[in-house]
């Protein structure tokens, strides 16, 4: 009979800690364990049993040997357990799942309108979960953690989206709530440029500590990296240039409320009402695209003065943070080197010549995948960190004790 009255095992003291050193996925044996550790192989061998039972770990080829037995080694064994990403924008949806090292292991998309409102679109999200888990023969059990990155802005403490301006119907809901209710993983979300600019430096500039990743789409956003981490902010809209006034924007109304924000004039809907103005049949991004690829002269010069407002405020970005890289994502900055020289225009004009003496301007490099891979990122940081492997022994030590 099972006892339901008993309190599950406390974590094994130090797994967690022990596990950051298998993290890099070298393969060591104990007695490399106890060295880099300080402590008794007897200890590392109850701490690393720990991690073996939940499978994160697992033997490996043996070292070779000195001397009579060769010693066993043990590592990080990636598909132990598997994350999911998603990626929610505006008119997309992006869901993938993948191992832990971020290798992709199935992947989904489809165009949805996050206006439906949180619910449908978070059952989407869960369909298509468990359409990928069922093609790679896995199961929600294996899911330790999920990353979701949404198109405003979200306190990240609760994952809570807080006025986003084209959410209707998300304000204050619950995210991780809902989804736990379906899946029993760690939930985090963030502000999908955020969840971008994490992964073009993931993806592209590993090497960089100081970078700025520009989204240009539907509305316009910046996820800021400092030292080498992101920086969210005291209430989580670190980033939001969208809403900075420009000089060339005059009194154009804001969704936000404001007039003359540069996403009144700079973003995509705002690029195909100016060249509606001109008498083109333009209503969305793949619009634009096509007529600057037919190297219509009011497209480019639309998307050119684009770039120059964009490069307005980057200018004041520069002088702020002194980014390494600026790289551009989102549909619009697929146009490429028409958007790029209008931002680099103002931006190397206005800005310091230190500041800009080793400056990177680009597109990204990790282009509509940007926010699957921070997505990704960001749950399996969260996954084989010290409190995410803690909590994968208690659910395992709680599982043992329902079955005795």
């Amino acid at each position: 009979m099972v006892d339901l009255t008993r309190a599950a095992a406390p974590p094994t003291v130090g797994a967690s800690e022990l596990f950051q050193i298998l993290r890099d996925g070298v393969p060591r044996t104990r007695a490399e364990l106890a060295t880099t550790t300080g402590l008794s192989r007897s200890t590392v061998s109850v701490r690393l049993d720990a991690l073996l039972e939940i499978g994160l770990v697992g033997p490996v080829e043996t070292a070779a040997s000195t001397g009579g037995r060769p010693p066993a080694q043990v590592a990080l064994r990636p598909t132990a357990r598997i994350v999911v990403a998603a990626d929610i924008g505006a008119s997309h949806g992006r869901v993938a799942v993948t191992d832990l090292t971020g290798t992709r292991l199935a992947m989904a998309e489809a165009r949805i309108e996050i206006a439906e409102g949180p619910v449908p679109i978070l059952e989407w999200l869960i369909e298509r979960v468990d359409e990928l888990l069922v093609e790679i023969g896995r199961h929600r059990d294996d899911v330790v953690a999920i990353g979701i990155g949404l198109p405003g802005p979200v306190e990240f403490s609760t994952g809570r989206p807080a006025n986003p301006p084209i959410m209707r119907g998300w304000d204050g809901f619950d995210v991780p709530a809902w989804i736990h209710q379906h899946i029993e993983a760690h939930v985090l979300v963030d502000n999908d440029v955020n969840i971008a600019a994490l992964g073009e430096r993931e993806h592209a500039w590993q090497h960089v500590d100081h970078l700025l990743f520009v989204k240009v789409a539907t509305g316009i956003g910046s996820g800021i990296v400092s030292e080498g981490r992101l920086q969210r902010g005291a209430q989580g809209t670190a980033g939001d240039i969208g809403h900075v006034r420009v000089s060339s924007a005059g009194d154009v109304p804001c969704h936000c409320g404001n007039t003359g924000c540069l996403e009144a004039v700079a973003s995509g809907p705002a690029i195909a009402r100016r060249l509606r103005e001109r008498g083109h049949d333009v209503h969305s991004s793949e619009d634009i695209l096509e007529l600057v690829a037919r190297s219509d002269i009011d497209a480019i010069g639309a998307v050119r003065q684009a770039g120059r407002d964009i490069g307005e405020v980057l200018a004041t970005c520069v002088s702020l943070m002194n980014p390494s890289v600026i790289a551009l994502g989102g549909s619009i900055a697929q146009v490429g080197e028409h958007l790029l020289a209008g931002v680099r225009e103002v931006v190397y004009s206005r800005s310091m010549p230190l500041a800009t003496e080793h400056l990177v301007i680009a597109q990204s490099r990790a282009g509509s995948a940007a926010a699957l891979h921070g997505a990704s990122a960001l749950a399996i940081d969260y996954a084989l960190s010290p409190a995410g492997i803690d909590e994968m022994v208690a659910m395992s030590d709680e599982r043992r004790l329902v079955v005795s």
